[in-house]
């Protein structure tokens, strides 16, 4: 059995065709994703559609949130802010009410979900070093948990009472270790590659692989500066950062 897990979508359309195209052709018998289906992008609409109807669990991202008016903007960089009101004008009512009742976390298939952070899901914590790993494997029962957030592909591990952390494109499942891994970013990645980033749990294998595919940046680049977004929000995906 492959599963794919995806997150932070960030309304890039032309990104996510690009990996369900990569999906079809995978082997891959169900999908996850952790959340940010909407902000920055400009094809929120597009982006949950597409998805509704494919995945089997999804949870939220504060981006999620921040465009249903369910999470205040104080803390968003101004040009995250003006997507976020820039989504919420244009959200149709049916994928407004979905984004709204999806939950913070939730057990798929024995793996934790999660957006940001297993202890405190609605706090929006970033897990970026070993020490906060340590902390947030606190947070679950299971052996793994899968996160987003910080669209930077990565793993920790523990193992004989050590965490490390690794950007291994594949890492093989010890019975005896935990996991806490980021899945990395479809529509935004920020690890310095601008390609789109997903997860395959290959059950049969015992693995988990960081699958990266290339899409037309130009494109979505294009798009934003069409829907009149911040130009930043455009060049970024040039970067991969």
């Amino acid at each position: 059995m492959r599963r794919a897990v995806l997150s932070d979508i960030h309304g890039n359309i032309d990104a996510l065709e690009a990996v369900l195209a990569d999906l079809r052709t995978s082997g891959i018998e169900s999908v996850a994703c952790l959340g940010d289906f909407v902000g920055y992008g400009a094809a929120p609409n597009e982006c949950v559609s597409a998805l509704k109807p494919l995945i089997e669990a999804g949870v939220v991202g504060n981006h999620d949130q921040a465009s249903t008016g369910r999470l205040r903007l104080g803390g968003f960089r101004s040009d995250a802010a003006v997507a976020a009101r820039w989504t919420d004008e244009r959200l149709t009512p049916e994928n407004r009410a979905w984004l709204v009742e999806l939950p913070f976390t939730v057990v798929w298939h024995g793996i934790r979900l999660v957006h940001a952070s297993p202890t405190e899901p609605d706090e929006w914590r970033y897990v970026l070093s070993v020490g906060e790993a340590i902390e947030e494997l606190r947070g679950y029962d299971e052996r793994v948990c899968l996160i987003g957030h910080s669209h930077v592909a990565g793993a920790f591990v523990e193992s004989q009472r050590r965490v490390t952390y690794v950007r291994e494109h594949e890492i093989a499942i010890d019975p005896d270790a935990r996991y806490l891994v980021n899945v990395g970013s479809v529509g935004q990645p920020r690890d310095g590659d601008w390609r789109a980033a997903y997860l395959v749990v290959d059950e049969d294998r015992s693995v988990l692989q960081h699958v990266r595919v290339e899409y037309d940046v130009d494109r979505a680049a294009r798009r934003i500066l069409d829907a009149g977004l911040p130009s930043f929000l455009a060049e970024r995906l040039r970067w991969g950062e």
